[in-house]
């Protein structure tokens, strides 16, 4: 049976009530949102940054998709199934402020800057490409790639630490200044590591007065932060949609402005003469369903408000990170300028930069205190702990975090 997809993305199709949810957001009735994820109770579930959990009304969206994709197949994929996904891109691109034109779906946000930066076509032998500690690893794998298949030179720099807005920024500055054969630079907007923000538009505008691209990461602050992707002044963006848009596992988004489409050349597996963004990836078969779910995780978000999610995020952030300041033995990664940290922050106890120190640490949080948490590697200062906060948590789980620490740093 045909289903009407005039009900399949629209509010008439939502399995939850809108108006309910974004008068609990506006009350700040955290707990009635919170309700609405399934969390585990086998611990404290405090590393939300591997994916994103999606709230009960998207998982049931989801389910729903399955179900459809499973039954109908291909009589559903080579019918209309084209133009639903294509209603998903728009409803994407509308969300992020930018045109359909510039849209296309990845399976993640890997896939995406794997596709940016190996299929970059402004680089010539000579050229220099830069990255910094923060960036993820398999971007900076992807960079370095480039020595032998483009001929260039790579530059890695370690951020500063403490970190604040203007020393980023003179940090890249510098950079740009002592390596005027840059062509193209990374830039992870909000780190994985530590949760530092970066402030991109200051940087891609200084890049862009030097002939340099910039390359943005956007993986863990598309919504995250209460930001359009124009704000980031940036032409090259990869983006997840699994992680804090709480759409199902598998799903991502390719940015790139309409007029620089041809400075990415069109996957292998694509007609080289293709000029559209969606030539740019090539996923073969993806999970449909979790594609086509994607504006009901959109719509349950917008209606608690963006700027709402990101004052409620970083309010969890500072239930923990404030008391812990005065603490001596506790060194915080992030600072507390308000444009440079949302919900994830990452912590060590100081003069403890190993590896293996993290690991014990994270070990302890979980079998002592009954917190989960990730260490993080891959700083230029050393390994650490990262805490990452969601919709789905309580403030006395955050208590019990900071509880738990100061009875590790005694």
């Amino acid at each position: 049976m045909e289903v009407d997809r005039r009900t399949m993305f629209g509010a008439a199709a939502l399995p939850f009530a809108a108006g309910a949810l974004a008068g609990a957001a506006k009350a700040s009735d955290w707990g009635t949102i919170a309700h609405e994820y399934d969390v585990t109770r086998e611990i404290i579930q405090l590393e939300h940054g591997n994916w994103g959990m999606m709230p009960r009304p998207v998982l049931q969206a989801y389910k729903a998709m399955a179900e459809r994709v499973n039954r109908d197949t291909s009589y559903y994929a080579r019918r209309s199934m084209v133009q639903d996904l294509d209603q998903v891109r728009a409803k994407v691109a509308e969300a992020m402020g930018v045109a359909f034109e510039e849209i296309t779906l990845t399976r993640n946000a890997t896939e995406a800057m794997k596709a940016l930066i190996l299929q970059y076509n402004r680089l010539k032998p000579g050229d220099a490409v830069l990255y910094a500690d923060l960036d993820y690893g398999s971007m900076q794998a992807c960079m370095d790639s480039l020595v032998a298949s483009r001929g260039v030179r790579v530059v890695k720099i370690a951020l500063p630490e403490p970190a604040t807005r203007q020393n980023l920024i003179e940090a890249y500055a510098a950079a740009f200044g002592a390596n005027p054969d840059l062509r193209m630079v990374l830039l992870t907007h909000a780190s994985h590591r530590t949760g530092l923000i970066l402030p991109i538009a200051e940087i891609a505008a200084m890049a862009r007065q030097r002939g340099i691209d910039t390359l943005v990461d956007a993986a863990h602050s598309v919504g995250q932060l209460d930001f359009r992707l124009p704000d980031l002044r940036a032409d090259f963006i990869g983006m997840n949609l699994h992680k804090w848009i709480g759409a199902p596992l598998g799903v991502g988004a390719l940015y790139i402005r309409k007029d620089r489409i041809g400075a990415i050349d069109p996957d292998p597996a694509e007609d080289s003469g293709r000029t559209d963004i969606v030539a740019r990836v090539h996923t073969g078969t993806p999970d449909y369903a979790a594609q086509l779910t994607v504006p009901t995780a959109l719509e349950f978000l917008e209606t608690i408000g963006a700027t709402q999610r990101e004052v409620r995020l970083k309010s969890l952030r500072d239930r923990w990170v404030r008391p812990l300041r005065d603490v001596p033995q506790v060194q915080i990664l992030t600072p507390d300028e308000p444009e440079s940290y949302g919900a994830i922050t990452s912590f060590r106890l100081r003069g403890r930069t190993s590896h293996d120190e993290n690991v014990e640490l994270a070990r302890i949080l979980l079998e002592h205190h009954r917190i989960f948490a990730v260490h993080r590697d891959g700083l230029a200062s050393g390994s650490c702990v990262r805490i990452t906060p969601a919709l789905a948590t309580h403030e006395n789980e955050v208590d019990r975090l900071v509880e738990a620490i100061r009875e590790l740093a005694s």
